[in-house]
């Protein structure tokens, strides 16, 4: 299992007038969490589509358990539980706020796409590489 802890801090503008994170917000804060989980890896979506790779959502889960509020420092935990083998990845995602309470949890399922005939693929080698180390 591979998991990843991103720290970031919930800005003015990604509340509503009730002083919560709008719903919609995160989705980009489950980005952010895969986006660093895989940079720690050593990739990022930029070098993937240099070699030929691009990663569509297809589907998007979220339990909003409860919520989170302006100038809170919240950790985004991201877990990869299973070493894909196939065409498809699922992250999973945790929001916790300072204190360590569970906020919201949800999950992202994108497919690996080949640049060149926007078909289906696999992963990269170098990137099932990487990963294979924690499964």
């Amino acid at each position: 299992m591979y998991t990843h802890l991103t720290n970031l801090r919930v800005r003015y503008a990604e509340t509503d007038q009730m002083d919560i994170v709008y719903y919609g917000n995160y989705a980009q804060y489950f980005e952010v969490g895969r986006a660093e989980a895989i940079r720690a890896l050593g990739f990022t979506y930029k070098k993937m589509e240099e070699m030929g790779i691009r990663m569509p959502v297809v589907k998007l889960e979220v339990n909003f358990l409860r919520p989170a509020h302006y100038d809170e420092n919240i950790t985004i935990k991201t877990i990869l539980r299973e070493l894909p083998d196939k065409h498809e990845i699922r992250f999973e995602h945790e929001v916790f706020n300072e204190r360590n309470k569970l906020l919201t949890t949800g999950a992202v399922t994108l497919f690996f796409i080949d640049t060149q005939t926007n078909k289906r693929s696999r992963m990269p080698a170098d990137m099932l590489a990487a990963l294979s180390t924690y499964f």
